[in-house]
């Protein structure tokens, strides 16, 4: 027996190295011996915190029987859907064609070719089995039949699509997209969709932007829907039971519709949307009354509490972000997280026991599984002390837990969603180590993953993984890398983020004004993957116009610019189809009407005359403004930069579009009221 998976970078295939099972990495080696002994492959598609794959793995792939029957039927292949987005993506469109719904593990039966004929997702081990059986069945007596099947897959999934493309989005599109979102708004819980819920990260910062837009700051601060719906769901999600209440940080989704028990999980890519999100939100109060101002205080909490759980628990030995923690420990899901009265008591005492019970929502009969509950906070503390004493001391005593298993691989696109939020968040909030970590961050993703110029997707314990990077690595990292540069004024990272979006521009068109997912040199799967929309993600197109629009702005690239406005064609018919799909390309639309604008600092760094103009423009600016900063004497290449001097020997700022600049202004008060024109 054989297993080629203790070589592996991902986390998730090392999870597999011990099966029984006869498992192949993906790859040509595989597909020829399934060609070799004239069987079908079974491709399993999942990831580390996975909590059904985690199920399907000790109900089969650890079972002998079972395992024998897959060494037996099929050559067996394992793929972590985070190392190979491409290979998912393929084969989840595949599945939900077949199915009608998708989801992970994904298990796919496929031809030596690798076109797929049967697709399903998680399958008990006695119905698994039978599949097997099944399926061995209808390849030694049918061959020909699945053989036409996989071919006729492969013809429909291959076939050109195109989106109808139209002019950039208009104001009237996006106001049409928030319509839109009215309609399908949550009232009474915040969000979008029943069960389960996930967090609309990307809405956030269009609904914020457009709050902006359609009520500037100067205005008198009454609450736009927009703002209702993003300020309301915001508070939804942070008072909930998918907020870890205690460390910090959001789980993946919930399971209900009220945000109170989550799947466990923790995926760096939502804290790092939300992180940005919350920051966002947190400028200013959504209206003026005290539940307006509680609300913003609420989000600066969240802020502040997970980034540092960003730091805490998620960073690497080499400065990256781990990609998630696992939704299991000890076998079980959840079980580090939730708690029983008696529980609170032992720790807490019998006086501030039954206050956190009460404060948290820790009932005898529980809301979670066997009388556990999961923590809420659906009001704020009458005793803040006494809420942070208490606090601390149930952050302590889970430490004395068995803490879920971590997937430490490092993602480049996930990575570079970090960098942007904790750059922002952390000039925002004056929190020097959250931006000193963005820049390690940044720094060994650079080092690490570039590689003769291009991207690889992942690295682990700093040994770059084997998988090309897709579209939003380019994009996501260029987008960190932009933001980070208007924080810290290292010219470095402007260059490197064009260096990337030049590839995107040479290698990942589709001739049509969008992007393909995939390089023009990677990897040939039976359809490239492109896909528009946002998913738990921003979709990689909507990443890459967001990072050239903010790039064209910094350097006049007019190249950049315009394949910004091409990929963003698509906005008007989503907007009005399907906007809960693309908050990114809505954002992106923002800012693109706001021109975008973009801001020069020039001053010495570090001199509180020079970070009070930054953090005016973080505070100040509307959503989708570019930051640019200096020390008035070397541009570092940066074109906006360029003949940008100190008025008068003081920090000065330039507020420009197009490169037209307004005068100079060297006071928070003269800049807020250019930024809020």
């Amino acid at each position: 027996m054989s297993n080629r998976l203790s070589d592996a970078t991902s986390p998730y295939l090392l999870q597999h190295a011990d099966n029984p099972v006869e498992w192949w990495p993906w790859g040509e080696e595989a597909f020829a011996e399934a060609r070799r002994r004239e069987v079908p492959l079974l491709i399993s598609v999942g990831y580390a915190a996975c909590h059904w794959c985690h199920v399907m793995a000790h109900e089969s792939f650890e079972d002998h029987e079972t395992a024998n029957r897959m060494n037996e039927l099929f050559v067996n292949v394992k793929v972590d859907r985070e190392e190979r987005p491409d290979v998912d993506a393929v084969y989840m469109e595949a599945t939900q064609a077949m199915t009608g719904q998708g989801g992970w593990p994904m298990t796919v039966f496929a031809t030596p070719d690798g076109a797929p004929f049967y697709c399903g997702t998680y399958f008990p081990r006695d119905h698994f089995q039978r599949l097997l059986e099944g399926v061995g069945s209808a390849w030694r007596d049918k061959r020909a039949d699945l053989l036409d099947q996989g071919r006729r897959v492969v013809d429909a999934l291959a076939a050109p699509r195109r989106l109808a493309s139209s002019p950039p989005p208009t104001a009237a599109d996006l106001d049409l997209a928030v319509q839109a979102l009215v309609r399908d708004y949550d009232v009474v819980n915040g969000g979008y969709g029943d069960e389960p819920k996930f967090p609309p990260s990307m809405l956030l910062s269009f609904l914020t932007a457009q709050h902006e837009r359609t009520f500037p700051f100067q205005s008198a601060d009454e609450p736009t829907p927009a703002a209702l719906m993003a300020g309301g769901t915001a508070v939804a999600m942070a008072r909930g039971g998918m907020y870890d209440q205690i460390g910090g940080g959001f789980a993946r989704y919930t399971v209900d519709g009220a945000w109170v028990v989550p799947h466990f999980e923790k995926m760096l890519y939502d804290n790092a949307l939300l992180l940005r999100a919350y920051a966002r939100l947190s400028r200013r109060p959504v209206g003026t009354d005290p539940a307006a101002v509680a609300g913003r205080s609420l989000m600066l909490r969240v802020v502040q509490e997970t980034a540092d759980w960003m730091l805490r628990d998620l960073r690497t030995a080499e400065g990256g972000f781990a990609s998630a923690l696992d939704a299991d420990s000890e076998g079980e899901e959840g079980t580090y997280y939730v708690w029983t009265p008696d529980q609170l008591t032992e720790i807490l005492g019998e006086e501030d026991g039954a206050w956190a019970a009460e404060l948290f929502e820790v009932t005898p009969q529980g809301t979670f599984e066997q009388g556990t509950s999961v923590l809420q906070l659906r009001r704020d503390p009458d005793d803040p002390e006494r809420y942070d004493r208490v606090r601390a001391a149930l952050l302590t005593a889970r430490a004395d837990r068995v803490p879920p298993a971590r997937d430490d691989k490092v993602v480049a696109a996930w990575n570079g969603l970090a960098i942007a939020a904790l750059a922002e968040a952390g000039a925002l909030l004056e929190r020097p180590d959250w931006i000193r970590a963005a820049r390690e961050a940044a720094d060994l993703v650079l080092d690490t993953h570039v590689i003769r110029g291009r991207l690889v997707r992942t690295s682990r314990d700093g040994r770059p993984g084997p998988s090309a990077g897709v579209l939003e690595d380019y994009a996501d990292l260029a987008e960190g890398l932009i933001a980070l540069h208007g924080v810290t004024g290292e010219a470095r990272y402007v260059r490197e983020a064009g260096s990337l979006l030049d590839t995107v521009l040479d290698h990942f068109g589709d001739d049509d004004g969008g992007f393909y997912d995939t390089a023009d040199d990677a990897e040939k799967l039976f359809s490239r993957p492109q896909d528009p929309t946002d998913n738990a993600t921003p979709s990689g197109r909507f990443a890459a116009a967001s990072a050239l629009l903010s790039y064209a702005a910094l350097t006049g690239g007019e190249r950049h610019r315009a394949a910004a406005e091409g990929a963003l064609a698509v906005v008007p018919l989503l907007a009005e189809k399907a906007p809960r799909f693309a908050g990114w390309g809505l954002a992106a639309g923002e800012a693109l009407l706001s021109g975008p604008r973009a801001v020069a600092v020039v001053g010495e760094p570090g001199d509180p005359e020079t970070e009070e103009l930054v953090r005016t423009v973080l505070r100040s600016a509307p959503l989708g403004t570019v930051l640019s900063r200096g020390d008035g004497n070397d541009s570092g290449g940066v074109p906006l930069l360029e003949q940008r001097v100190r008025v008068g020997g003081r920090a000065t700022a330039y507020v420009c579009e197009g490169f037209v600049c307004k005068l100079p202004v060297t006071t928070p008060e003269e800049l807020r009221a250019q930024l809020t024109l």
